[in-house]
């Protein structure tokens, strides 16, 4: 499903950071997840519980701090490349709203705009998900909306392996302070349902990543873990989670984890989930467990992150330009097949929760 398409393509002339939004405040947060689950099969019970990881945060939700700074850097790192298009940033569930964006690039007059995605893996939520909410806020703003097209995933870019890499190397540093254990390195994304995860490549895409990653560590093994699941029981979603690993290979084999990188890979910045999942239940869990623990930093503004999406405005923007990638699954797909990361789903459940609903973002 592409989001809107261009009968006689013209030049890009605007660039659209696409995210999920969070509040900025504990009067935000009800609102804000309110918002998140409208339409959704989620007991209020949970939400209020959901709410409660916020408060514990101030109310606060980094995430639109972090964009803020995300779209600071481009905008240098788009001058210095003698990129000369606007930014704009438009979020699915808090201000800034896309529909509101998308209205302000139409009052500017800009006509073909490129969108990069807060997201480096393809699912429904992370992709498909983000192409019917530019399409919903194209169609309220009316025949005046750009055409707006996504830029590819870059889970297997150098600039974000090269960048990821950086990051546990740091995270690595702290950890030899404390013990000379060679740690195991833990690659952490967000759980989704199985029946989504069946029709898109998101685990395929991030055991990718998690291969190219490792290939700096050769001394170190590594797994893939899930983590902040919000769906019930008795739905299927990707396993194992972060804190059941930890909890179940300490006890079944108790020499052979005396120490642990938590990667966490599927987010690009520190939001609600790495903060309160990782850097609160796990942080709790390793120590329970006698593990000593670091977490990597996202991604962020690092410079490699930043010329990573640079580059990939620059591949649009010059069709000549090579397309880079690592590993043997090559550049992803600039237009996503009709059939891209569907979720079917009995249609008694409404729209999908969201895999963010486990603490936000």
């Amino acid at each position: 499903m592409n989001t809107i398409a261009s009968a006689t393509p013209q030049p890009y002339d605007a660039f659209l950071l696409v995210s999920f939004g969070g509040p900025e405040g504990p009067d935000d947060v009800l609102p804000f997840l309110e918002n998140v689950l409208r339409g959704k099969n989620v007991p209020r019970e949970r939400m209020l519980e959901v709410a409660e990881h916020y408060q514990h945060f101030g109310g606060v939700s980094p995430i639109n701090a972090q964009n803020r700074e995300l779209l600071a850097a481009l905008a240098d790192a788009f001058s210095k490349a003698g990129i000369s298009i606007p930014l704009y940033w438009g979020n699915r569930n808090w201000s800034p709203f896309l529909v509101d964006t998308v209205g302000s690039m139409a009052t500017s007059g800009h006509r073909r705009v490129l969108a990069f995605f807060t997201s480096m893996f393809s699912c429904y939520s992370g992709c498909r998900q983000y192409r019917e909410n530019l399409a919903d806020a194209c169609t309220q703003v009316g025949k005046d909306a750009p055409a707006i097209e996504k830029l590819r995933f870059g889970f297997n870019h150098p600039g974000f392996i090269r960048a990821m890499q950086c990051r546990v190397h740091e995270a690595a540093a702290s950890l030899r302070e404390e013990t000379t254990a060679t740690p195991l390195l833990l690659f952490t994304a967000h759980s989704i349902p199985g029946t989504m995860a069946d029709h898109c490549d998101y685990e395929k895409q991030l055991r990718e990543a998690c291969r190219l990653v490792s290939a700096d560590f050769p001394e170190h093994p590594w797994e893939l873990v899930f983590q902040s699941r919000s769906g019930p029981p008795q739905q299927a979603w990707l396993e194992p989670d972060v804190i059941d690993f930890l909890t179940q290979h300490k006890e079944h084999r108790s020499h052979d984890l005396p120490a642990v990188i938590l990667i966490p890979i599927g987010f690009i910045s520190d939001h609600m989930e790495v903060m309160y999942d990782l850097d609160e239940e796990a942080l709790q869990a390793c120590k329970e467990l006698g593990i000593s623990m670091r977490r990597a930093g996202t991604v962020g503004t690092h410079p490699e992150f930043i010329e990573m999406i640079v580059s990939l405005v620059q591949e649009r923007l010059d069709p000549q330009r090579a397309r880079e990638s690592l590993g043997e699954l090559g550049p992803w797909h600039d237009v996503c097949p009709s059939n891209c990361c569907l979720y079917p789903r009995p249609a008694t459940t409404g729209r999908p929760a969201a895999p963010e609903n486990r603490s936000g973002s």
